[in-house]
Parts: C-alpha cells; sequence; structure tokens
C-alpha cells in the first residue's frame, strides 16, 4: 500500500488509532501492541494511549510470531487474550464487549465472530489455549485442532468480516465508514 497499512487514515484518525480506540472504548485493559522493527511511526501514531508496545524485529515471521511475543507481555491474571488486526479495522467496541461477556459466560471456548454466516476477526482465547502457539502452532492450527472448544458468536457488525488487505480494500472500508456516519 505504500505505507504501513496502521498509518492510512481512516475518517479523522489512523487505523491503528481507530482499531485502539474501539478497544479502549469496550473496556479492556492490558492492551498490547505488537509492531515490526519498523514501528516507530505506529508507535508515535499512538503515543498516550493505554497501551503497552512491544516488537517484532523478524520482517519475516508469519504473524505466530508477533501473538508470541504479545503473549509475553500479557499480564499474568488475564483469562483470555483478543486477538485484534488492524486489518480489521471496523469491528466495533459493542462487538468486542460481547466477545468479552461471552468469555465471562464460557472462559474455556474460543470465540470467533460471524458476520451472516461467515467467521471474522478478532477471536477471544482462553489464556491456555491461545499458548499452544508456543509449542510451535499458528493460530488457525489451534482453532482447528479442537472444534468442540470454538465458540461462533453472530453478531451484525458487518466490521468482521472487512479485511483490508489490498489499496481496493482500504477503499471499501473507506467507502464503509462513511455510509455509516452518513446514517
Amino acid at each position: 500500500m505504500g505505507q504501513p497499512k496502521q498509518l492510512l487514515q481512516l475518517g479523522n484518525r489512523t487505523v491503528i488509532r481507530y482499531c485502539l480506540d474501539a478497544i479502549i472504548a469496550a473496556g479492556l485493559q492490558d492492551i498490547i501492541v505488537v509492531v515490526g522493527s519498523d514501528g516507530d511511526e505506529i508507535a508515535a501514531a499512538i503515543r498516550g494511549l493505554p497501551v503497552v508496545i512491544v516488537r517484532n524485529e523478524s520482517r519475516q515471521s508469519e504473524m505466530a510470531a508477533s501473538v508470541r511475543i504479545g503473549l509475553r507481555a500479557v499480564e499474568d491474571h488475564a483469562s483470555g487474550v483478543l486477538i485484534c488486526l488492524t486489518d480489521h479495522p471496523l469491528a466495533s467496541g459493542d462487538t468486542l464487549e460481547v466477545l468479552v461477556i461471552e468469555h465471562q459466560a464460557t472462559p474455556d471456548k474460543i470465540i470467533i465472530p460471524a458476520y451472516r454466516g461467515k467467521r471474522g476477526h478478532p477471536t477471544l482465547f482462553p489464556r491456555s489455549v491461545v499458548e499452544e502457539v508456543f509449542s510451535g502452532d499458528n493460530l488457525r492450527d489451534v482453532i482447528g485442532r479442537d472444534p468442540g472448544r470454538v465458540r461462533i458468536i453472530d453478531v451484525g457488525d458487518e466490521g468482521v468480516v472487512l479485511d483490508m488487505d489490498t489499496r481496493e480494500d482500504y477503499e471499501n472500508i473507506v467507502q464503509k465508514l462513511a455510509a455509516r456516519k452518513g446514517r
């Protein structure tokens, strides 16, 4: 995209700020942000927010490596870990609250939101389950290992399935946000 997607504008904020504002609005605490080795600009864009920034210095690593690095910074008392991707910036704070409430009711389940039958992001993992990434597994393997421990929650939030991998995806998300604000 010619620049880090986290720093693209989404309304009057950067994508990373948009995501973090939803997380903070949901009342979540102990927020860990994993940035890459070139994450100085991203760290500067979120300076002052109640987050802990950690770095994944490996440019070629998979997302599981960033999850491992982030997990090392999570407080010991955390019963679950919500893995939020800036690739899905329109997932709402209300949706995050629903996931947390479901985690409180079923703390041993992996909680995945779905919109109109399509699985989305973010995913909430019980702390013990997400730590399986330390054995070398990626998150997809962790989720697929035991379908009985997965709970799909239908939400009315299209943001959970709006992915931002290309310039076209980004422009679609900008249009969706503008349409929401125009209501």
